[in-house]
């Protein structure tokens, strides 16, 4: 069943997050970027978006992977070591820590004060949290790594929406064939960054070879 929310930042539904699950992620994500004088954060940034998307493909499901046991505690070197999905992995732990949240404080993780939720996601994070069904950690650290992609992954997934983890970086997105004539040893190089889905929607011109033609911003101002 799709969630319809009325801000997701980029418009449609929710495919596979639920409408708790949105306001949580919503939440987390601000905390762990968040708006301030260089750049929206997370949230703005479509970042939830991403995250459902992913869910909702077959990383989400892990529909290759071998998830008949048994189950150890693997290391770091390892990847992913546990018996749920992504997809299971976000549902069962948000809805735990709201339940952690409603016991401590008699609200879900969405209602806790800003302070208080970046006090929480500390606690995740040091898996100083007792969730019934995986590592408080697990889940931040997938939760980090999801959140730094869709900041900075391109607007076809869904999020860095007007390309603003890119702005923030100076990075100028698809490559030029132009490059050579326009780099320098001297200068900078800025220009407008642009997106595969600049190119798939015709927003931005590319030339004979299919590169697409960058917009450069003198002095890194337009």
């Amino acid at each position: 069943m799709e969630t319809v929310l009325s801000d997701n930042p980029i418009g449609g539904s929710y495919i596979y997050l639920q409408e708790p699950e949105v306001r949580f992620l919503e939440a987390a994500v601000e905390q762990l970027i968040p708006t301030d004088e260089l750049s929206p954060g997370a949230r703005d940034a479509g970042v939830v978006v991403y995250i459902d998307r992913q869910l909702a493909g077959s990383w989400g499901t892990h529909g290759r992977q071998y998830r008949s046991g048994p189950w150890l505690q693997g290391t770091p070197q390892q990847g992913y070591q546990s018996r749920f999905t992504p997809q299971e992995v976000y549902r069962i732990a948000i809805r735990e820590i709201d339940q952690h949240c409603r016991t401590a404080f008699g609200r879900p993780f969405a209602q806790l004060s800003a302070d208080a939720q970046t006090q929480l996601l500390q606690q995740l994070e040091k898996d100083e949290v007792e969730l019934a069904s995986m590592s408080s950690k697990f889940f931040f650290d997938l939760l980090w790594r999801n959140t730094e992609e869709g900041y900075f992954s391109d607007p076809l997934y869904g999020g860095n929406r007007d390309m603003v983890g890119w702005k923030l970086l100076g990075f100028p997105g698809l490559p030029t064939s132009d490059y050579r004539d326009l780099i320098t040893s001297s200068e900078p190089y800025h220009a407008e960054p642009v997106s595969v889905l600049d190119v798939q929607t015709g927003r931005v011109a590319v030339d004979a070879q299919g590169f697409p033609r960058h917009k450069v911003i003198k002095g890194g101002k337009e």
